[in-house]
């Protein structure tokens, strides 16, 4: 059996293409109205979009958009101002707990436990949602080995380099059987060969039915990678929908590439 085939297999996806998903179209993230105020600064305003079941959705913007607020709202890191965000059915705020097993974040600046091997911080992750699944041995080393992690399994976090540290913290979110995942600028800092993985892992986790929220300001990756495109401009959604909907919308050629749209919107 080819490695990558393996690797699948014991990731729990098979290596063929796998059938839609059974629960296609249902809305595992759903963000109503939210607003942040970081004292007389009004960070993000009436920001309100939804993420399905097997759906790749970006969150791009230019710097200070205020994508990363939105995550950590979703997340439960800061609590809105305003709005509402839901999780799987669950209130993020007012059922916090439930909402929290059923999501997985990668920040943009992985905050690793210093005193932790690899295995053990990603061990450790895995467990704050719960026991460990029967499965974890194997797929724990099967994703360490995709992100040539594995022999660095023993090492402290503390002595890897900045891509290592990222996807370590990746490696830990998508062993968590997360519904919803969150990932900040998840691209930064890692080497072609691992982004190529991440890009990879996270077309498989939308297969596989999970819902995908990406803040990127990376835009043709975005463009490549998304289902569909939030655009934040100033703490405001400006558009939404897929790349052929956002021309539509803007009246923009039929071949005008995000980047282009987004320059129009932002002007």
């Amino acid at each position: 059996m080819h490695e990558r085939d393996l690797l699948q297999q014991l990731l729990g996806q098979p290596a063929t293409p796998p059938p839609a998903p059974t629960n296609a179209g249902t809305p595992l993230l759903t963000v109503s109205a939210l607003s942040k105020r970081y004292g007389r600064t009004l960070a993000v305003e009436d920001i309100s979009f939804q993420v399905r079941a097997g759906e790749i959705v970006g969150l791009v913007g230019a710097n200070g958009a205020g994508k990363t607020t939105v995550l950590r709202c979703c997340v439960g890191i800061l609590r809105p101002t305003s709005g509402t965000v839901t999780i799987a059915g669950y209130d993020s705020v007012q059922q916090e707990r439930e909402a929290k097993r059923h999501l997985a974040f990668v920040p943009e600046l992985p905050n690793l436990y210093p005193l932790l091997t690899v295995a053990e911080q990603i061990e450790f992750i895995v467990r704050t949602y719960g026991p460990l699944p029967p499965d974890y041995a194997a797929r724990s080393e099967a994703l360490l080995t995709r992100f040539d992690l594995w022999e660095q399994r023993h090492k402290l976090t503390t002595s890897l380099s900045k891509g290592m540290r990222q996807k370590t913290a990746v490696a830990a979110a998508f062993l968590h059987a997360a519904q919803v995942v969150l990932l900040d600028e998840p691209l930064i800092g890692i080497d072609p060969s691992g982004i190529r993985q991440l890009k990879d892992l996270i077309l498989e986790t939308r297969a596989a039915g999970k819902a995908i929220l990406v803040s990127t300001h990376l835009l043709d990756t975005a463009e490549r990678l998304c289902d569909r495109i939030v655009m934040l401009h100033r703490g405001r959604k400006r558009a939404e929908g897929t790349l052929a909907e956002l021309r539509q919308q803007l009246a923009a050629g039929s071949t005008a590439t995000l980047e282009e749209i987004f320059v129009e919107l932002s002007a």
